[in-house]
C-alpha cells in the first residue's frame, strides 16, 4: 500500500477531478465509491460518493482522511482509477493482494481547467456540455456553439451513460501495447465514435476500433466522417458479424442493438477471441419467446406482452450465466433507452479466469429445460465445448 500512499500524496489536491474506486469484491455493500474535491468554508475538502444498492451517501474527507479512506477499500476493491489536471492515476489489485500502479502524464492539449469544486454542482458529464465534439455536432446531437439540441437531449445523456460503464472497466483495457476493439451492428455509430472519441482524444489510450454493419451506406458515410475527423485508428466495414473473422488479439467486443440471435454470434466470437471486456445490449429477442412453455406458468405466459418480457429476461440470464461459465464476472445493468427499442439492459462482462464448468452451469441448463428452451447461445457454446476450446 505504501506506493499508493505516495501517488496520492500528490494526487489528493484542489487540481483532482475526481478518483473511482469499482470492482468489490463482495457482492454486499458499496459497488462504486467516488471521490472529489470541494469548497467547505473557504477550506478544500473531499467529498466521497458511495453507491450502495439503490442508496447514495455523502461524507467530507480533510485530505489525510481521503487517503486513508482510499487505502482502505482498495482492501476491500480491484481497481481505481484517478484523474487530475495533469495525470491520470490507474490502481489493479490481484488475487493475492498484489497491486500494480500505473501513473500517466498528460500530454498538452489533454490537460484541462481547474476542476469544479462547488460543494452541490450540476451533474458532470464525461462529454461535457458547451464543449463542441466534431461528431456530435455532425450527428445532429450538437450545435457548432457545443449547445446540446434539444430534441437530441435523450441521445447525449445515452452516450454519456455509455462512457461512463466504460469507464467503470478501463482499468482491465489499459495495456502497453494497442488496445483492439470491435464493435458490431455499429449502425450510424453514435456510441463507437464516443468510444474511439473518449479512449483515444480524452484518455490518450492508444486504441484501434472496428465498427461492423449490415448497411453499405450507413458504413460509407461512417468512414467518410471518421476520416473527416482524423481518426485514423478507426476502421468500418460491411458485414454480417456470423462471418467476420478477425486476425489478432481482440480486447473488447461490443454488441448493441444485435437483433435476436445475432446477439448471440457476437458473444460467441467474443469467447473464442478471449476478449477482457464484453459489452452486449439485446434486443428483439424472439427466439425464446417462439419456444417457451412451461405448465406452471401458463396462467401468465397465456399474456402476449408477459410473455415477450419473460422470454426476453430469461434470453439475457442464459446468457450472464453461459459467460460466467466461460470465465466471465457478467452483469446486467439498467442502460438508457436505445433509440427505436424500449430494450434497456445492458451485459456487462469481464474477464477474470479460466472456464467454470460447475453448478451454475447445471442451474441454468435446468431452468432452460424447464422452460422448454434452447437458445442458440446455448448451441454454440456446446460446440465450442465439443470442439475443446
Amino acid at each position: 500500500m505504501e506506493g499508493l500512499r505516495e501517488a496520492l500524496s500528490g494526487f489528493l489536491s484542489d487540481r483532482l477531478y475526481q478518483i473511482v474506486i469499482s470492482g468489490p469484491r463482495k457482492k454486499e455493500g458499496a459497488f462504486k465509491i467516488k471521490i472529489r474535491p470541494v469548497m467547505v468554508k473557504g477550506e478544500v475538502c473531499f467529498q466521497e460518493t458511495l453507491s450502495k444498492g439503490a442508496q447514495v451517501f455523502h461524507k467530507n474527507y480533510t485530505r489525510e482522511e481521503a487517503a486513508e479512506a482510499v487505502l482502505s477499500y482498495m482492501e476491500e476493491f480491484k481497481q481505481l482509477t484517478g484523474e487530475s489536471v495533469e495525470e491520470r492515476l490507474h490502481v489493479l489489485v490481484g488475487k493475492r493482494g498484489n497491486m500494480m500502479i500505473k501513473r500517466q502524464k498528460k500530454k498538452g492539449e489533454q490537460a484541462g481547467g481547474l476542476p469544479d469544486m462547488s460543494h452541490n454542482r450540476a451533474k458532470k458529464y464525461l462529454l461535457e456540455e458547451g464543449r463542441a465534439v466534431p461528431f456530435l455536432v455532425d450527428l445532429g446531437v450538437q450545435t457548432q456553439e457545443g449547445k446540446i439540441i434539444h430534441a437530441r437531449y435523450d441521445k447525449f445523456r445515452q452516450i454519456n451513460r455509455y462512457l461512463e460503464f466504460v469507464e467503470d472497466i478501463l482499468p482491465t483495457l489499459y495495456k502497453e501495447e494497442k488496445v483492439h476493439i470491435i464493435d458490431f451492428g455499429c449502425g450510424k455509430s453514435y456510441l463507437t465514435f464516443a468510444l474511439y472519441y473518449y479512449l483515444h482524444e480524452l484518455k490518450g489510450m492508444d486504441v484501434h476500433i472496428t465498427g461492423l454493419d449490415l448497411k453499405g451506406d450507413v458504413i460509407e458515410r461512417c468512414r467518410r466522417l471518421g476520416k473527416k475527423y482524423g481518426y485514423e485508428d478507426l476502421d468500418f466495414y460491411q458485414g454480417d458479424i456470423k462471418d467476420f473473422q478477425q486476425a489478432g488479439r481482440v480486447d473488447m467486443v461490443v454488441s448493441l442493438h444485435a437483433c435476436d440471435t445475432a446477439t448471440d454470434f457476437a458473444l460467441k466470437k467474443a469467447v473464442d477471441w478471449g476478449a477482457e471486456v464484453i459489452f452486449a445490449v439485446p434486443c428483439c429477442q424472439h427466439e425464446v419467446n417462439g419456444q417457451i412453455e412451461n405448465e406452471l406458468l401458463s396462467p401468465v405466459l397465456k399474456y402476449g406482452i408477459l410473455k415477450e418480457r419473460i422470454a426476453a429476461l430469461v434470453t439475457d440470464g442464459i446468457r450472464a450465466n453461459l459467460l460466467e461459465e466461460a470465465g466471465y464476472e457478467a452483469q446486467i445493468l439498467e442502460f438508457i433507452d436505445m433509440e427505436h427499442t424500449p430494450k434497456n439492459l445492458l451485459i456487462r462482462a469481464v474477464k477474470k479466469g479460466k472456464a467454470n464448468n460447475g453448478k451454475s452451469g447445471e442451474k441454468t441448463g435446468r431452468m432452460a429445460e424447464a422452460l422448454q428452451v434452447r437458445t442458440t447461445l446455448q448451441k454454440l457454446m456446446e460446440e465450442r465445448g465439443a470442439m475443446g476450446k
